[in-house]
């Protein structure tokens, strides 16, 4: 027996709604489609233009570190202005403290211990992002005692490692000096620290 099945056409209003239907579904979609587009390319393009914005952060090649003001006192006290300088060819920042170390006359590094925070000569600043353009310095005071030759738990150094902060190598200081115990005492690098001494 073969089985007949009826179809009903369907009326031709019926099929222009469908296909009105459709077409208001498929336009939605593109403007969805377009919309999301054009808010990925607005995050991307502000994420873009924040990261050319920001600047690295200093390398120990692109700074050059000298000595400035030299601070003595009573009480055995000694210090020096410690300045680290942007020598390189883009803007760099620095944030917190440098790094010490001391080295005898054959660069063998010697016991010392580096302590963050005030120093004798000078309160130690808050630790901020320092923005350096190409030919700019940040400074941070470092103070030690000594009391004589004869101490002895007292270290006698030639030079003096400076490592900027965030980096894994260093810059290296004439810095003849007999420390005490190779305590060196360190400030928060600023653009400016005011000293007493």
């Amino acid at each position: 027996m073969t089985q007949h099945q009826s179809l009903t056409p369907r009326p031709a209003a019926a099929d222009r709604s469908e296909r009105r239907r459709s077409l208001v579904r498929a336009a939605l979609a593109v403007t969805a489609a377009a919309g999301l587009g054009i808010t990925a390319a607005g995050v991307a393009g502000a994420t873009g233009t924040g990261a050319a914005a920001s600047a690295p952060t200093c390398s120990v090649a692109g700074l050059s570190a000298s000595f400035g003001q030299q601070l003595a006192g009573g009480m055995n006290h000694q210090g020096v202005v410690l300045k680290l300088k942007n020598v390189g060819a883009r803007t760099c920042l620095l944030r917190g403290y440098p790094g010490l170390g001391l080295e005898n006359g054959t660069h063998r590094t010697l016991p010392s211990t580096t302590h963050w925070g005030d120093t004798w000569y000078a309160k130690s600043p808050a630790k901020t992002t320092l923005t350096l353009h190409r030919g700019q310095s940040a400074e941070a005071v470092v103070a030690w005692t000594h009391a004589n030759t004869g101490t002895s738990d007292a270290v006698h150094a030639s030079y003096l490692q400076v490592t900027p902060p965030a980096a894994t190598s260093h810059r290296t200081l004439k810095f003849p000096q007999w420390v005490d115990n190779g305590d060196l005492h360190v400030t928060a690098l600023a653009y400016r620290i005011p000293v007493d001494g």
